[in-house]
């Protein structure tokens, strides 16, 4: 990596208020962890949701981007990067499964993983959620991070899709009654035991990563030429996204291993929900939803959850990561990016909904677990992100 002088006058200033906004993020998971109920699982969720947000944010790590970046520029090395972060997650998944669950006897799951059904709703939810992204220009963990960075257009789309949570739990009993409540559950250990199930989700990632590098356009994006390495370019260049795939997988399974999977959405949906629930918009039963794992929504009690210190602590990493890096830029959106975001979230929103979560919670988090309803989110989504992406080309033409 090559090495580059930054003027001083521009970095210490943001390096010094990145370090006050790490400082009182530990100080405030210090004094989380002293609350008598579940502080500690609170204090650890707002420090993971932290590191996301630095890996994220260095990383680049955005679901749409990078499918946008193989398909404009034959660039695979973003994908690659997810890739990574599939399969690093699902072998450290599959070792602790071993030893929370050592027979994967059917009728028993791993106790809080995100294993879903199988129907064509989740298809419907996960191509609505993939048309969102490429309309947005983001996922829904994307437009978090990306708050840390200054977009205002974020806050349109989160808006947006606290809409499509509010549409999608509207829906939600006649799709459930309709098609939900009889879809299988299917998770690959209970057919082929972990080791098998290891292997084939394995093989299955490398024939993904195989032609991803078959389709590189190498002569065009070739790696950056080794050089003198300095400190600086850990907190200024990005970092590679194989990197920030492994970092990701890391914090995935260790988040799981201490209270509970990867996923950003379940804020959002107890947000909606619990709104909803006080605007009297949402039916008097919700049939079967509480009964699922995933990204799970809640009429919200308290101010804090797990959940919601993952957020906030993901937006805070990410702010202090682009101070240093000279990426904290607030810009104002046009109206037609206010609409856009808008539109975008909305369908993200019911998306996720009907999917029981995002590229996070459901595609990362559920194939890590050998969820089968986590392969058939990330083939409809990149489905609906084609689609989109040639729609917004179509637009762009006239």
């Amino acid at each position: 990596m090559t090495s580059f002088a930054i003027p001083a006058k521009r970095v210490w200033p943001a390096a010094m208020l990145a370090v006050l906004v790490f400082a009182s993020i530990f100080y405030a998971s210090g004094i989380v962890a002293g609350w008598p109920a579940n502080g500690r699982v609170l204090a650890f969720a707002l420090l993971a949701g932290t590191a996301f947000g630095v890996v994220l944010q260095r990383s680049r790590f955005c679901f749409f981007c990078v499918t946008r970046d193989f398909l404009d520029q034959n660039d695979s090395r973003g994908l690659i990067g997810i890739v990574v972060a599939l399969a690093v997650g699902t072998i450290g998944y599959h070792v602790l499964f071993s030893a929370f669950l050592p027979i994967p006897a059917v009728g028993r799951l791993p106790p809080g993983a995100h294993i879903g059904p199988i129907s064509w709703v989740l298809v419907l939810g996960s191509l609505a959620f993939g048309v969102g992204m490429a309309v947005s220009g983001s996922c829904i963990s994307a437009h978090l991070y990306r708050l840390g960075e200054g977009s205002v257009a974020s806050i349109f789309a989160l808006l947006g899709a606290l809409v499509g949570f509010a549409l999608g739990f509207a829906s939600w009993n006649t799709l459930y009654l309709l098609t939900i409540q009889e879809a299988p559950i299917v998770w690959l250990p209970h057919s082929l035991g972990y080791g098998w199930s290891l292997l084939a989700q394995l093989a299955a990632l490398a024939l993904v990563a195989a032609f991803l590098l078959k389709r590189h356009d190498g002569t065009k994006h070739a790696s950056e030429p080794a050089g003198t390495f300095q400190w600086a370019d850990v907190f200024v260049r990005r970092w590679p996204t194989w990197a920030g795939g492994l970092l990701v997988a890391f914090i995935g399974v260790m988040s799981y291993f201490r209270y509970a999977p990867l996923g950003v959405t379940a804020e959002l949906g107890s947000v909606a929900r619990t709104a909803a629930s006080q605007w009297q918009l949402l039916p008097d039963r919700l049939e079967g939803l509480d009964t699922f794992s995933g990204c799970a929504t809640v009429v919200k009690e308290t101010l804090l959850s797990p959940n919601g210190l993952f957020v906030l602590g993901l937006i805070g990493g990410a702010w202090a990561a682009a101070l240093v890096a000279g990426e904290f830029k607030p810009r104002l959106p046009s109206l037609r990016d206010v609409l856009r975001n808008f539109g975008g979230g909305v369908l993200m929103g019911w998306g996720a909904m009907l999917a029981l979560g995002c590229t996070v919670g459901t595609l990362l988090s559920g194939i890590m677990a050998g969820a089968l309803s986590g392969w058939v989110f990330a083939i409809a989504c990149v489905l609906g992100v084609w689609g989109g992406w040639r729609l917004r080309q179509k637009v762009a033409a006239f």
